[in-house]
């Protein structure tokens, strides 16, 4: 069984930072790209930023520049450092996978249950 276990949202001042980690556990072959996606109640989930295995990286419009996304392979981990925040970063933020679990024939999405941001005076 596998899966991704989210930490560091909380509350914090516009202007302020947080740093959130993601890591996956259970019977894993390999992971490909991890992801960081955020989604706020009656709209879409949107994809913040996402890395690849070999450390490609793409961003949303509007995060570039505040935020960085970085992955520790050898404990199948990934961090989103968040810097410079706005209210309009108040979301819920979901950890998101593509792997291969053992014992299955191929690799697919995987979810965290999600970690409350709230940005605010």
């Amino acid at each position: 069984q596998v899966q991704l276990v989210e930490s560091g949202g909380g509350l914090v001042q516009p202007g302020g930072s947080l740093r959130l980690s993601c890591v996956a556990s259970g019977k894993i072959y390999e992971i490909y790209d991890m992801a960081w996606y955020r989604q706020v109640p009656g709209h879409q989930r949107e994809l913040v930023a996402v890395i690849s295995v070999g450390g490609s990286i793409n961003y949303a419009d509007s995060v570039k520049g505040r935020f960085t996304i970085s992955r520790d392979n050898a404990e199948n981990t990934v961090f989103l450092q968040m810097n410079s925040l706005k209210s309009e970063d108040t979301a819920v933020y979901y950890c998101h996978a593509d792997l291969w679990a053992l014992y299955t024939t191929e690799n697919r999405p995987y979810w965290g249950q999600g970690t409350q941001v709230t940005v605010s005076l």
